[in-house]
């Protein structure tokens, strides 16, 4: 294989590499030496891998290229490779959630997700860098080291699933897992131009998972191509009796039956307002520009009455607290930092956390609402363009991200280019209706773009 081609198939959407390996133009076995070949030689520069499994990877690539040669039953995945973000279990691996004392930690079984994916047939590559306990947005880690961009290397890659989001982007994987509190999957992947659903809360089960805030936790996937979030979303989504979040529905997700140009669109309105960069904002504004013939009924939404930062802040204080109940010795190596967000919420009362969790209670009643009169929320997925490499995490860099976390809202983030995205929020269970408009959108966006 040529360096061209290598290139080529790593960079290729999970869906054609289905397609190559079905049609028998490649084996699970050359895909996933490709991968290893690259990490070897990206990933100290990189550091989307904290844990690579070579010898795994290589024993399910061989399996799968038997079950293929022999006819025998494939799986949705079979033989694509995957990376785990690293607060999710991988039997044998280790869960280090970006904390130093838990290095020597091995999970013993596979998260509900991991198992979904194993069951369709993907191989499992390792795991992927985070922010120190996942309380982070920027890719930050004063022990592993901070994930720089990929395709800007002096800038920030975003986070908590920093790792994920970089090797999808870096081609280092097919696609990958993440997880999302309050924009863990998506910051990453519009500041890496990347895409990346938060599914509706629950449809994908958090048994495995390092908890941040049961309430808002999800399990999502990321990928180069939005066709593969389907795919993926579809294998993942699945009843977990050991999740007490887990969805059991009689009936499938909603259908994908929107009618383009009759939808009921909710577009955010004063961004600058609440503290989007100019550059934030103009791109927002040309991608609506570009998308006026898609989007029916629009409705200007002003977020500045949700009162954004309140609510981010009440849910950072619970993901605190929620942190101070870990094992101590799993926090007996936490940076200064760390240490000082959980002095924080030792100095706050049970009202305190009462208090918080009634306002989260409260934004899920008004979105409620709000989906009352339209069919979609359209904003920007970050107010700001990617910080540089290792500096502070803006204050209001999860204010967009965290609106449709806390309502256990299905978010679709697209990108805009330049570390910016685009983000599409539909009412629980829209997931599927989301997936179909974001192709759309994302046609009408590259379709209209300038010269």
């Amino acid at each position: 294989m040529t360096a061209t081609h290598d290139t080529a198939l790593r960079h290729a959407s999970l869906c054609r590499q289905l397609h190559l390996l079905g049609s028998g133009e490649v084996t699970s076995s050359v895909l996933v030496e490709a991968y290893l070949s690259a990490i070897e030689r990206d990933n100290s520069r990189l550091r989307a891998y904290q844990h690579v499994d070579a010898e795994g990877a290589r024993a399910a690539a061989k399996a799968s290229d038997a079950r293929r040669s022999s006819g025998g039953l494939r799986g949705r995945l079979d033989g694509v490779a995957i990376a785990i973000k690293d607060n999710l279990d991988v039997a044998g691996l280790p869960t280090t959630v970006g904390l130093a004392a838990r290095r020597q930690h091995r999970a013993e079984v596979d998260a509900f997700a991991v198992a979904r994916l194993r069951a369709a047939g993907a191989v499992i590559l390792g795991k992927t860098t985070v922010d120190e306990a996942t309380l982070g947005a920027m890719g930050n880690n004063a022990v592993f080291g901070n994930v720089p961009n990929p395709h800007r290397p002096t800038q920030a890659s975003g986070g908590s699933s920093a790792g994920s989001a970089v090797a999808v982007a870096a081609g280092l994987c097919s696609a990958a897992l993440g997880s999302d509190t309050m924009g863990s999957l998506r910051i990453p992947a519009a500041f890496c131009d990347v895409f990346a659903l938060r599914p509706t809360l629950g449809e994908v089960s958090c048994s495995g998972l390092w908890p941040a805030l049961p309430r808002l936790d999800v399990v999502g996937p990321i990928a180069r191509s939005l066709d593969d979030l389907p795919v993926l979303l579809q294998v993942l989504a699945a009843h977990d009796p050991s999740d007490p979040r887990s969805r059991r529905r009689r009936v499938p997700l909603a259908l994908p039956d929107w009618e383009p140009g009759k939808l009921r669109s909710g577009t955010a309105s004063h961004l600058a307002a609440l503290g989007a960069d100019v550059s934030v904002v103009d791109a927002f504004h040309a991608a609506l520009e570009r998308l006026h013939l898609l989007l029916g009924e629009r409705r200007e939404i002003a977020l500045t009455e949700m009162g954004l930062p309140r609510l981010r802040r009440a849910a950072l204080l619970m993901m605190e607290a929620g942190l101070s109940t870990a094992d101590p010795a799993d926090l007996s190596e936490l940076s200064a930092d760390r240490r000082q967000m959980l002095a924080f919420a030792a100095g706050k009362s049970a009202v305190d956390y009462a208090r918080a969790d009634r306002m989260l209670d409260a934004a899920v009643v008004s979105m409620r609402r709000m989906f009352d009169d339209i069919d979609v929320l359209l904003l920007p997925t970050v107010p700001v363009p990617p910080p540089p490499l290792g500096a502070s995490e803006p204050a209001n860099l999860a204010d967009f991200t965290a609106l449709a976390s806390i309502a256990g809202c299905p978010a679709l983030s697209l990108p805009l280019g330049g570390g910016l995205g685009l983000q599409l929020v539909g009412p629980p269970g829209s997931d599927l209706r989301l997936l179909e408009l974001g192709q759309v959108t994302a046609a009408m966006l590259e379709a209209n773009e300038t010269p």
